[in-house]
């Protein structure tokens, strides 16, 4: 029997429980990782309270999860054990359909979630196929690396996509998400104008790389910047004025949206029209994506500011998270 040490969400908007759960016998093409360090994402809040309406309980929550292999099977291919790698969103895809052969793993229709019908990161190990274990470079701090497994990939996605280093790049929320994005933007040589709500984290953005901060609630300060921003990359999930972010774009600019905002988009069409300007969205990134920002980050020694927290005080840690009070991301260390 392969049993292993969890976290375990029984039910919806409980606490977490430690128990044991049975793995089962490695599949061929798989890699088992003992657990080190786990990123706390917000989105584990939003799988724990069931937001998104596809929750399966009980579930072990964690997809940031940073290890070392310490099994291989038979099939698998590119890694060996005692290798440092991280497991994030995906931790399977079907490897044969078109979204997977085109190098578009992440948008695999039957892709499996490491957090959903599947064992995810709060424990002491985590499986996943030989793919979608990252190798961490050695470059990197590995047990500051979990967040950018899904915050990180998740920002620098679109920015490697749409940004150039003479783009002229807004950034929406400057917390889990968006204080990575404005450090990846800094190191790629954007201009970057980062907006908050939070008058305290003004300094911070700066610090972070930003050249310009705006108020996200100010109206006002937001229509000054009409027709400057070649990209603004939203990370929040909350209402905001989007009239006027849409009329902050450049022509040809782009609106893209990260952070899962569950309202309605009111956006004028003829606002689109006249600038030619796009609205556009993505989720995480590929195994090829992932590994191409880790690398970035261990070039440019990018990791996510981190408070760190023993499992065992896991609960203690979402409690903080879901205040708000992390700054910027938390992580998990394995005390198992």
């Amino acid at each position: 029997m392969n049993f292993i040490d969890a976290w375990v969400a029984t039910n919806a908007k409980q606490k977490l429980v430690r128990q044991q759960l049975e793995l089962g016998t490695l599949g061929d093409e798989e890699v088992e990782v003992q657990v080190e360090n786990c990123g706390l994402c917000h989105s584990d809040l939003s799988m724990l309270s069931n937001e998104w309406g596809w929750s399966q309980f009980p579930a072990v929550l964690g997809h940031e999860a940073i290890g070392t292999v310490v099994a291989v099977g038979r099939s698998a291919k590119g890694l060996h054990v005692g290798q440092k790698v991280g497991v994030g969103w995906t931790s399977e895809s079907c490897m044969h359909c078109r979204q997977c052969l085109s190098g578009d793993h992440h948008l695999c229709a039957t892709s499996i979630p490491t957090i959903v019908g599947h064992f995810g990161g709060f424990a002491s190990r985590v499986r996943s196929h030989w793919a979608w274990a990252v190798p961490i470079p050695d470059r990197l701090d590995a047990s500051d690396a979990g967040p950018l497994l899904c915050g990180g990939i998740t920002v620098f996605s679109p920015l490697a996509m749409y940004a150039r280093p003479t783009s002229r790049v807004g950034i929406v929320g400057i917390g889990g998400l968006g204080h990575i994005a404005v450090k990846f933007a800094a190191a790629y040589g954007c201009e970057i104008t980062a907006f908050t709500s939070t008058e305290s984290k003004f300094a911070e953005a700066r610090q972070f790389g930003a050249h310009h901060v705006v108020s996200s609630k100010d109206s006002s300060a937001i229509k000054k910047l009409s027709g400057t921003l070649d990209l603004i990359l939203v990370t929040v999930n909350a209402s905001l004025d989007w009239e006027s972010l849409i009329a902050a774009l450049a022509p040809h600019g782009r609106l893209h949206v990260v952070g899962a905002v569950l309202d309605a988009m009111p956006i004028a069409a003829l606002s689109l029209i006249t600038g030619q300007k796009s609205v556009s969205g993505s989720p995480t990134g590929s195994p090829v994506g992932l590994a191409t920002m880790l690398d970035f980050a261990a070039r440019h020694q990018i990791t996510p500011q981190t408070e760190h927290y023993p499992m065992s005080q896991i609960n203690e840690a979402m409690e903080r998270l879901e205040a708000g009070k992390a700054r910027y991301r938390i992580v998990l260390d394995a005390d198992f």
